[in-house]
């Protein structure tokens, strides 16, 4: 039998869901929505702003497709791409203390599932969730190099999905993941330091954006105020 189609396979192509359905997954155990409702809200508040605009604003023939255009894509930056990002650089930020604990489960004879129970039993995060969540599809009968490969789905950040795929061949192999654990916390170690000299390389910039916009302004105002003052009372 024909599988029936909904509505959003009926207005967008095949690779524009799948490219949805790509982002969202990565919002993990925490996402609040699915694909469907996304592309449906895009799709019809797109349709009411190009309706509003073309109707009640001057100009609007020429107006509501630029506009429109412009929040249909806005759309997807605010409600997907933000927020991954956000999401990307919080678990980038506590995997390293996450996978040094599973480390040092593993250091001390535990395989890797028992490890993966270690870390997630002392390490409380958002990356700890999505680990919970791969044990509960290893005990509903999935094998764990298949239930990590799901996480790497869920999972925004590059650097850590490196570290799933070293940990998927290492249970399916029998090989010892120690020292490649060693190497991977090392790498996450300078990738923070990294990112925090990145930031604080930022602030020049940001100060001065800041001073065009507030600082100079009031210095101009507190100049010329008498000269205006004087002006204005003749």
């Amino acid at each position: 039998m024909k599988e029936k189609k909904t509505f959003i396979n009926r207005i967008y192509r095949d690779n524009d869901i799948k490219k949805i359905d790509i982002k969202i997954k990565q919002f993990g155990v925490s996402k609040k929505f699915t694909t469907e409702y996304f592309m449906n809200i895009r799709f019809f508040s797109s349709i009411i702003i190009f309706l509003l605009i073309f109707i009640f604003w001057d100009n609007g023939a020429l107006l509501a497709p630029i506009i429109t255009a412009i929040w249909y894509f806005s759309v997807e930056y605010f409600m997907l791409d933000r927020p991954l990002k956000k999401r990307e650089r919080k678990l980038d930020n506590e995997a390293y203390y996450y996978f040094e604990v599973l480390t040092l489960a593993l250091e001390s004879g535990r395989n890797l599932e028992n490890a993966i129970k270690m870390a997630c039993k002392y390490i409380d995060s958002e990356i700890s969730d999505e680990f919970k969540e791969t044990l509960k599809h290893v005990n509903f009968g999935k094998s764990l190099t298949e239930s990590l490969g799901l996480m790497s789905e869920r999972i925004p950040s590059l650097t850590i999905n490196n570290i799933i795929l070293n940990m998927e061949q290492s249970n399916l192999f029998g090989n010892s993941i120690i020292n490649t654990m060693y190497n991977q916390l090392d790498f996450l170690k300078d990738k923070q330091v990294m990112d925090i000299k990145s930031e604080i390389n930022k602030i020049p910039n940001k100060i001065s954006i800041f001073s065009v916009l507030f600082f100079i302004p009031l210095l101009l105002l507190i100049i010329l105020g008498p000269v205006l003052i004087e002006f204005l009372m003749g």
